[in-house]
Formats: structure tokens, C-alpha cells, sequence
């Protein structure tokens, strides 16, 4: 595979078209946590950005090695994302209820709830192992590569807008953040069966 402008531009977009679940709950996680540092957004977005990297490539190795098995897997992909999302989203609804008040009062999204965000915004960019199995495998890396980068920039853009718009809703942000996220749970889910 050469790496041509066709290439690049396919492989943003593609990024572009699979981070927005990302970019929806980086903003939900903004409103959560509207005093979120720097260094936290930049680990929050680079989570998405690892996962949204490594599934491309697990699609990619899974088409190429164990096909049959990945393709039965595929079916509970929307039915793991309604969950996750839906736990998630239900958690910042409950601790939005418990601490309204000041903005900077919640704990915010802890490493585990992180770890299923990243999984459940990612899970269905597996399906993309099928779009570019017939990359090699430095091809299919660096594309996913630059889908993780896409991925990082788009969600850094969530937490700001999601920052901002959270110190003007103070108190009802999480609980907006919580039902955006299990707005994209169902979302999800819902698309699976269309």
C-alpha cells in the first residue's frame, strides 16, 4: 500500500467519522468536570485516542487471522456499548443529583470509568479491521495511528466546548453529561439494528 494523499484523506476521515462518540462523551466528561485540568484532558483524550488506535488494528489482525470468531463477536458489540455507556451515563446522572451545587464539586471520571468509556466509544471501530484488510500491516498501523491522532485532537475539542459549557450549567452539567451518554449508548445500539 503507498502512502498517498488518497491514503491520508480516507484514513482522517475515517478518524473523523469514528471519533465522534469519542468527541460526545469527552464533551459529556467536560460538563462532568468543568475544572478539569490540562494534564487530565490530554490523558482522557489520549485514552480515546489508544483505543480508538488499538481496535482499528485488532480488526486488522482479527480479519487476518481468526475471521470466523470476530464475526460472531460482532453482534454483541451494540449490546456492550449500551451497557457500558449506560452504567457510565447513569453513574454522572446519580452523582449529578447527589452534588448539585458548585462545578467543581464532583469527582469526575476516575481511570476505570475512563478505560470503559474508551472501550465502549471504540468497540465498533473493530468493524474497520474489515475496511483496511487489504492494507499490510504497516499500512493498517500507521492508519490507525492517524485515526488515534484524528481521534486525540476531536476529543480535546469535547472537553473544552464540555469545560466551558459545564461552569455555565453548574450542577446540572453532570446530569446532562449522564444522559448524553446513554443517549449514545442507545444511539449506538439503535443504529446496530437499522
Amino acid at each position: 500500500m503507498k502512502f498517498g494523499i488518497t491514503f491520508f484523506i480516507s484514513n482522517i476521515l475515517l478518524g473523523a467519522g469514528l471519533a465522534m462518540d469519542a468527541f460526545s462523551v469527552s464533551l459529556a466528561n467536560g460538563l462532568n468536570e468543568p475544572c478539569m485540568r490540562k494534564r487530565k484532558m490530554c490523558g482522557v483524550a489520549g485514552t480515546f485516542a489508544f483505543f480508538q488506535a488499538f481496535m482499528p488494528l485488532t480488526g486488522w489482525i482479527c480479519v487476518h487471522t481468526m475471521l470466523k470468531y470476530f464475526k460472531a463477536f460482532g453482534v454483541l458489540i451494540p449490546w456492550i456499548a449500551l451497557a457500558l455507556l449506560g452504567y457510565i451515563g447513569g453513574s454522572m446522572i446519580y452523582e449529578g443529583i447527589k452534588n448539585e451545587g458548585d462545578a467543581c464539586s464532583g469527582k469526575g471520571i476516575g481511570l476505570w470509568g475512563l478505560f470503559i468509556q474508551g472501550i465502549a466509544t471504540s468497540i465498533d471501530a473493530l468493524s474497520v479491521g474489515f475496511v483496511i484488510s487489504d492494507y499490510d500491516f504497516i499500512s493498517a498501523l500507521f492508519a490507525s495511528l492517524l485515526i488515534g491522532l484524528v481521534t486525540f485532537v476531536i476529543c480535546m475539542l469535547g472537553l473544552f466546548i464540555g469545560r466551558k459549557a459545564g461552569m455555565k450549567f453548574a450542577g446540572k452539567a453532570g446530569i446532562l453529561g449522564g444522559v448524553i451518554l446513554i443517549l449514545i449508548g442507545l444511539e449506538i445500539f439503535i443504529s446496530s439494528w437499522l
